[in-house]
């Protein structure tokens, strides 16, 4: 039986998020009118699709203004006939502007999500298809694209690395809006069983063990990894089947990060630092905040889809900060304490710019550079949160 290359729809609403402790979300402004003038084809899209809710078909000519960034278009021109970008998966392209060389199919595919295109679009759905190929529990070394030399002929190795790319994959169909393919909801609930039974066990709390001189984790410990959050995060229907595994990954990702360096045992021969697990709150200051803005976005707009940020007061504090630092028409403008790395984790990647700088030649921008995407990403936020939005 042949499954269908259509994104499947369900035919209830989604559920609101039911939690039992909710702090009070005071409303939030959102400057529509000044977005559309200066943001960007897919800024204004978005900020009239996803925050102001009115509906743009496709065939107008708003509808169509994702497909008129320059930005899309540099995307694509590396995009192989098979739907993949460069043979890789999850690398991150140097920083700078013009055509990102380098690209995994994953990150670009989700960018031209953020962007605005839809699943169906033909660059879109060529890709799927590779994609949906990285979903099996299989651990076949043919499909580990850039991980393939780091894991060699090691089974360990090739099993680890299929997982990443798994989760990865699973993140960028959900985003896409494949909740309700079958082949979807399967990999999502073997990647949550996996982690709700670390969760349940009584010292997952504490799941370091000691090898050597090292802390680390033991290689049965399954915590959360970015890519497994940013797929629960658009799977909402799925997580309300599971609401007892979202009520133990939230007390998870309230916790305190521990200071040791996320390695953990693979297989019996290796220690290998896995950066793409999440083990607990990534955001509990302003300093750190301030310090990578892009990924405290990211972890922010995670934590609002998810339910979790308007339950989190501290989450909370935090958004109303980063509202506080806009003008009185709703702009976002950087405090000095602000910084945008260069460079941000792969997860984070496909977020963030979705505004076209004007300078070209330039290896890293301004904080104020990226007005608009944080003027745009707040206000999204804001709604995601459950704040009443006012349209200014």
């Amino acid at each position: 039986m042949t499954l269908p290359e259509t994104t499947p729809q369900f035919p209830f609403p989604v559920p609101a998020p039911v939690s039992p402790v909710n702090v009070p979300q005071p409303p939030a402004t959102f400057p529509l009118g000044w977005l559309l003038k200066h943001g960007s084809p897919a800024i204004q899209y978005r900020a009239l699709v996803d925050v102001a809710e009115i509906p743009l078909a496709s065939d107008t000519k708003v509808g169509a203004l994702p497909y008129a960034m320059r930005q899309s278009w540099e995307l694509l021109y590396h995009q192989h006939p098979d739907g993949t970008w460069d043979k890789g998966m999850l690398s991150v392209p140097p920083p700078g502007p013009g055509a990102p060389k380098g690209l995994g199919a994953i990150l670009g595919y989700r960018r031209l999500i953020e962007l605005g295109w839809d699943a169906d679009s033909p660059p879109l759905a060529t890709a799927r298809r590779a994609l949906f190929r990285l979903l099996p529990e299989d651990n076949d070394p043919s499909y580990l694209y850039e991980l393939a030399d780091e894991a060699g002929t090691d089974p360990d190795l090739i099993a680890r690395g299929r997982q990443i790319l798994r989760e990865a994959a699973a993140a960028a169909l959900a985003q896409a809006g494949y909740e309700a393919d079958p082949r979807l909801r399967g990999a999502a609930r073997r990647i949550l069983d996996k982690i709700g039974e670390f969760l349940r066990q009584p010292d997952s709390d504490k799941p370091f063990i000691r090898v050597g001189n090292q802390h680390v984790l033991p290689a049965t410990a399954a915590p959360p990894s970015f890519h497994a959050l940013v797929m629960l995060a658009h799977m909402p229907h799925f997580r309300s089947e599971h609401h007892e595994h979202m009520e133990r990954l939230f007390t998870w990702v309230s916790l305190q990060v521990p200071r040791m360096a996320p390695v953990q045992q693979v297989g019996e021969n290796h220690l290998i630092e896995q950066t793409q697990l999440a083990l607990g709150d990534i955001l509990p200051t302003r300093y750190i905040m301030d310090a990578d803005m892009p990924t405290a976005l990211a972890w922010l707009e995670l934590m609002a889809r998810m339910g979790f940020l308007r339950r989190n007061e501290g989450w909370s504090k935090l958004l109303d900060k980063l509202l506080d630092d806009r003008d009185r028409h709703g702009v976002w403008h950087p405090p000095r304490s602000v910084t945008m790395p260069a460079t941000v984790p792969d997860w984070v990647w496909p977020t963030i710019p979705l505004h076209e700088r004007e300078a070209q030649g330039e290896t890293e921008a301004e904080p104020d550079d990226y007005s608009v995407d944080v003027t745009f990403r707040l206000g999204l936020i804001a709604k995601l949160a459950g704040r009443p939005i006012d349209i200014l």
